[in-house]
């Protein structure tokens, strides 16, 4: 998770980069919580799209089930060291041609990346504005996965919106998607 964090820091630094609306989907979460934590000055807004939201010092496995640790941590055990994608029918993706599309340019994830904790921000990356979107529709068994993280944001005082659409936004509702992207950084 560090060096996607860095990643999205250095791309922001090298192309000087500033007002920068940042969204997060699912584990991008944690990236972009952590992207707040080291370089708050170069953002306007954190957009979690049906994400997770880390306090500081939490790594993502820290938020799962014990049922969902317990099984990913088998995975661990089994010596591979990477997560396997999920089918895409879990995220809402139906359509035969977008989850073949969809398999072909999923990877493998390391599990490493679900234990690296989210380092703690400054009192300017908390006062960033931050928006939750939750996705709600769709054949998906993330929903209940990412309500909590719903929840948390609207108890934080955050404007949280919902999508009547699986986990993936950006591929089962894109119009919809950008067009209320376009609305928060209007209003940000």
């Amino acid at each position: 998770m560090t060096t996607h964090i860095t990643d999205v820091v250095n791309l922001l630094f090298y192309e000087d980069l500033s007002d920068v609306i940042l969204v997060g989907n699912s584990y991008a979460g944690m990236v972009i919580t952590g992207v707040a934590a080291k370089a708050p000055e170069r953002l306007k807004l954190l957009v979690y799209l049906d994400a997770y939201v880390p306090d500081a010092g939490q790594s993502e496995s820290d938020l799962w089930s014990a049922e969902m640790r317990a099984t990913i941590q088998a995975e661990e055990t089994a010596g591979r060291g990477l997560r396997q994608p999920p089918p895409p029918a879990i995220f809402g993706i139906t359509d035969p041609e977008m989850a073949d599309w969809v398999k072909r340019r999923w990877t493998p994830q390391p599990l490493a990346t679900y234990t690296q904790p989210v380092s703690g921000g400054t009192a300017r990356s908390a006062a960033l504005p931050r928006v939750y979107i939750h996705c709600t529709g769709g054949l998906t068994t993330s929903t209940p996965l990412f309500a909590p993280f719903a929840t948390k944001a609207k108890a934080d005082g955050w404007q949280v919106r919902e999508m009547a659409t699986g986990h993936l936004a950006m591929l089962t509702a894109p119009r919809e998607l950008a067009e209320l992207l376009l609305e928060l950084g209007a209003r940000s």
